[in-house]
């Protein structure tokens, strides 16, 4: 077993303080964070000496996530949620028949399917049943969230007429009051 990384030997508020340090500076200046790093660990009187290859391997690492977060977080707010259900139609369906190509394949040689084959099959089955499962839970919360929205503003939209025809005068205050009573927003 290869001997642990010098970063994981530090101390966590250190490698929060190192990641910290290299996003404000861009991922760059390694040398000088490099620098500045062994200082803050001498001052804790700890005999660790870390180099700038580790402390680069590590900006690069952290460089990588934040891209691939970025990535996603821009995938998902671009994603058009009906258009994602087809999606979930064709890989099940190229799930399904790749299972009978490879049933297919097994029964032409005579053979039989290896447990991780079936595994990795299962696996794959269950986490696009999951997913779409949440697929189909956003779009309802998101309908709730649009049909909620329409309510409150149709709502404040009569309370408001309904408080303008009171200041005209040509409602009377306690047949507004009854009709907000009525209409469930008093």
């Amino acid at each position: 077993m290869p001997p642990p990384k010098k970063l994981d030997l530090i101390p966590e508020e250190l490698r929060r303080w190192l990641a910290e340090e290299l996003r404000d500076r861009g991922f760059s200046d390694i040398v000088s964070v490099t620098d500045a790093l062994n200082g803050r660990i001498a001052a804790e009187g700890l005999e660790i000496r870390v180099g700038k290859s580790a402390v680069g391997d590590f900006s690069k690492a952290l460089k990588d996530q934040r891209e691939a977060f970025a990535l996603a977080d821009q995938l998902l707010s671009d994603l058009d949620i009906e258009r994602e259900g087809e999606l979930h139609r064709v890989l099940m369906q190229m799930i399904a028949t790749s299972a009978v190509h490879m049933i297919d394949h097994v029964r032409k040689e005579d053979g039989h399917l290896e447990p991780k084959d079936l595994m990795s099959l299962g696996r794959m089955l269950k986490d696009l049943m999951a997913s779409s499962g949440m697929r189909e839970k956003l779009l309802s919360d998101e309908r709730e969230r649009v049909a909620r929205e329409a309510r409150e503003t149709q709502q404040a939209e009569l309370t408001d007429k309904l408080e303008q025809g009171v200041a005209r005068g040509t409602i009377n205050g306690d047949a507004a009051r009854a009709a907000r009573e009525i209409m469930g927003f008093a």
